[in-house]
């Protein structure tokens, strides 16, 4: 199947990058066997944005590849190194593209404007290294924080053209040849119905007054229904300040004429919707053939009834073109003069959500399998459960005690929560469950109280092992020293006194071991 040129509406999903995970370091050197972390943070992941870029004037990129990803945040490392962000990326859009959620249905963004920028997926955040959770109480974390996952998310591209004056009407009506005799726009042009497929753009220079002229693909009775081409292109008048009808006057279908023809398409505007205040212009084309010339002088009178001023035109030979073109730059410079001043548009745009009155909240649910779960919602359990590593203990800890000092456990107990209780914490299907177990300590605070390194307050067990290994040995050692003593002294009838002893030689305990072992086999046989 051929992939079309002109696209104004794709849906593309968009994937920010991951964060880098922060670095658990200790510094080392020669002489300081524990100089203090140094782990470095994650860097952020690379962002998704749109930009409006003048060059491009469709989605046909978008159509073709449908999904865009940002690149991940290197990890921290050691020695207080930081890892580099991801790169962000940018989309160039059309200008007048509408940017929709695909799954709620929330516009994210209008861009409309030179340069306008809206970020669609943000990148995640990265963890946070050892260093950076070092405080007063602990000093020397051995864990670090996990990047954050990217968003990623599914939308919906709309492109409605920018345009001061959009010329409606039926097809063959003249429309793609007043824009072309009037502005340098070269649409395709035909003797048969619906020549044009998508919307064409032409500027147009009347005196003083530049302005923009849309021609939009010819609309029949039921357009907004979705007959014809008019569903997927009457969004494309949404954004013009004044309409012109292209009537045609020298058609030879059966039960047209001019006057009912600008009745099918105001109904089809009306049934749109939102174009009610649009100013009205109505050119009767094609009145270089006699018969179209003097049906337009006969309606013509009806027409401006109505209250629209009608020009009486021929995009052929020329005739009534300029006053046409004089006409709409009045009705947009009189449209441009009635708007606002448009406000200072900001660099980029992001909606912001709404903050939460609680920073959580608590449901008693179902798990399932016959029992509950205490399920725990908000914004920060959650994003501190996704940045903490389970196969550290002391992470672990570091999680309990920012969920207690959020206040998680003290409403629990309130709500009426008791011991052994699960606790689900986590957004989707797959959440992290807990047992409640309050006031009892667990993680890494099974080594230490909470807030505290066990390594900084307490004696750490390695050396505690080495320490009661020593005592064994020195009490040993001690015991066959006094051993010794005692039989040189028997065998000398006490003239060494044991003053020369030195306890803390090495090698007098294999020395006078041995010298003791000889001189008591010797006393022995002095008393046989």
């Amino acid at each position: 199947m051929a992939i079309p040129s002109f696209v104004d509406r794709v849906t593309l999903t968009v994937i920010a990058g991951k964060g880098g995970h922060g670095c658990a370091s200790v510094h080392r050197e020669k002489f300081k066997p524990l100089g203090g972390p140094d782990g470095g943070n994650g860097g952020d992941g690379g962002g998704v944005v749109l930009r409006v870029d003048p060059q491009v004037t469709t989605l046909v990129e978008y159509h073709r590849q449908s999904v865009r990803k940002a690149s991940n945040g290197q990890p921290g490392s050691g020695d207080h190194k930081n890892g580099s962000c991801g790169e962000d990326i940018v989309l160039g859009v059309p200008e007048g593209t509408i940017v929709t959620d695909a799954e709620t249905g929330e516009v994210l963004a209008d861009l409309t404007g030179d340069n306008i920028e809206a970020t669609v997926a943000a990148g995640g955040r990265g963890g946070l290294g050892n260093a950076a959770l070092a405080s007063s109480s602990r000093k020397a974390p051995g864990f670090a924080l996990l990047g954050e996952e990217g968003e990623e998310r599914k939308i919906m591209l709309e492109l409605k053209v920018v345009a001061d004056v959009g010329l409606v009407g039926f097809p063959s009506a003249g429309k793609s040849s007043l824009i072309a005799a009037i502005s340098r726009a070269r649409p395709k042009i035909a003797d048969y119905p619906f020549t044009t497929l998508i919307p064409n753009l032409g500027v147009v220079v009347a005196g003083d007054i530049t302005y923009t002229v849309a021609d939009v693909p010819g609309l029949i009775e039921g357009a907004s229904m979705g007959k014809g081409l008019g569903f997927d292109f009457l969004r494309h008048i949404e954004r013009c300040q004044a309409i012109v009808h292209v009537v045609d006057c020298a058609t030879f279908e059966p039960g047209r004429d001019p006057l009912s023809d600008l009745d099918v398409i105001e109904g089809e505007l009306a049934a749109h919707g939102g174009l009610e205040d649009r100013p009205r212009l109505v050119a009767l084309n094609k009145v270089d053939i006699p018969d179209a010339a003097e049906i337009a002088e006969m309606v013509k009178a009806d027409v401006e009834a109505r209250g629209w001023k009608t020009f009486v035109i021929s995009t052929k030979s020329g005739e009534g073109l300029n006053g046409l073109v004089f006409a709409m730059a009045q009705l947009v410079a009189e449209r441009r003069a009635t708007l606002p001043e448009p406000a200072p548009r900001k660099i980029v745009i992001r909606p912001k959500a709404v903050a939460q009155a609680e920073p959580f909240t608590i449901k008693k649910m179902g798990d399932g399998m016959g029992g509950f779960v205490w399920r725990v919602r908000g914004e920060k359990p959650e994003r501190w459960v996704k940045q903490t590593d389970f196969n550290n203990g002391e992470a672990v800890g570091y999680l309990a005690d920012r969920l207690n000092r959020l206040g998680i456990e003290d409403k629990l107990l309130e709500i009426g929560a008791r011991p052994g209780d699960g606790v689900a914490i986590g957004a989707g299907d797959d959440p992290v469950v807990f047992d409640f177990a309050p006031q009892v300590e667990t993680g890494a605070e099974l080594l230490s109280r909470r807030g505290e390194d066990q390594r900084l307050e307490n004696e750490r067990p390695a050396a505690a092992r080495r320490r009661e290994r020593d005592a064994e040995y020195q009490e040993r050692r001690g015991g066959l020293h006094r051993d010794a003593w005692r039989s040189v002294n028997a065998a000398t009838d006490g003239f060494y006194d044991g003053s020369d002893f030195d306890s803390d030689d090495n090698g007098f305990e294999s020395d006078y071991a041995a010298t003791g072992e000889s001189t008591a086999d010797d006393a022995d046989q002095q008393e046989d």
